[in-house]
């Protein structure tokens, strides 16, 4: 009866952990969920061990539910875990179980931990640790493990999207040797670690600043089949 009893208050409190963890992914979903498209500048600054990339500006263009887009001239590494990738897998409730954490200061933000585990085999997303300002439902810092660019995290700043959830700067922390670089850069990698014969730090950071956003404008399907 003890036991019984015992299991049954561990998956009370599960549930209300649970419930809670849902509560709010729901509302910063609904807040993100109220940008049906926008388009943006981004400036991007990578610094990747051993090799030389220089800043890069590029149109970032999206559109519900998930048509995303980058135009640049130059190369531009942009990962896709702090833009689409996360939320899009965040909307559909049903493929993962939320677990509601610790509380944090991120920033001098006060911040809720939720962790977030996907319950299908065929996940690209393996964990994914979300700490949430829940007064304004948005996303202070992540880290999303996935099966093909490993572990990555970022920060996130807002400024006047912030009632979109829409960040102002993403800086990522990224595994060189798991994440998908472009092949030109992956390339400049391995040849300068042969040619100069050292081991290259494992870790990168990108940042990436993002200004001039127009949100609801109605971007027309055909910007996401053009080529440019």
């Amino acid at each position: 009866m003890k036991k019984f009893l015992t299991l049954l208050i561990i998956a009370i409190q599960f549930g209300v952990i649970s419930q809670e963890a849902n509560d709010i992914l729901t509302k910063v979903v609904t807040k993100l969920n109220t940008v049906k498209d926008y388009t943006v500048t981004a400036n991007v600054k990578a610094n990747i061990p051993m090799i030389k990339i220089l800043p890069s500006k590029a149109t970032i263009y999206f559109k519900q539910k998930d048509n995303f887009k980058v135009v640049s001239k130059g190369i531009v590494i942009l990962p896709k875990q702090g833009f689409t990738e996360i939320n899009t897998f965040l909307a559909n409730k049903e493929s993962y179980i939320a677990v509601a954490g610790d509380t944090s200061k991120i920033g001098g933000v006060m911040t809720k931990l939720i962790t977030v585990i996907p319950n299908g085999e065929n996940s690209e997303i393996v964990l994914a640790k979300l700490w949430i300002d829940t007064k304004r439902s948005v996303i202070m810092k992540s880290q999303i493990t996935t099966k093909s660019n490993g572990s990555v995290n970022t920060t996130y700043s807002y400024g006047d999207k912030v009632n979109f959830g829409l960040p102002s700067q993403l800086v990522f922390e990224i595994d060189v040797k798991a994440f998908k670089l472009p092949k030109s850069v992956a390339a400049d990698i391995n040849k300068s670690t042969t040619e100069k014969k050292v081991k290259p730090k494992s870790k990168g950071v990108i940042t990436i600043s993002l200004t001039d956003y127009k949100v609801n404008t109605g971007l027309s399907d055909a910007i996401f089949t053009k080529k440019k």
